[in-house]
């Protein structure tokens, strides 16, 4: 049952900090939006991998 927020949470919060790191390193403000959409739909992508079927 925790396992669909928890995909969603993790994709989130793994490219949401990946793009805030690039964001910090590059001196930019486009790459935590990015990381924290990518990491909805990489995370619902899984979801639908593992229980849609």
């Amino acid at each position: 049952m925790w396992s669909v927020p928890s995909y969603l949470l993790a994709g989130m919060a793994i490219y949401g900090g990946l793009g805030w790191l690039l964001d910090r390193w590059l001196d930019m403000s486009a790459f935590f939006p990015i990381g924290v959409i990518l990491g909805v739909v990489l995370g619902g992508y899984l979801v639908y991998r593992k229980f849609g079927r």
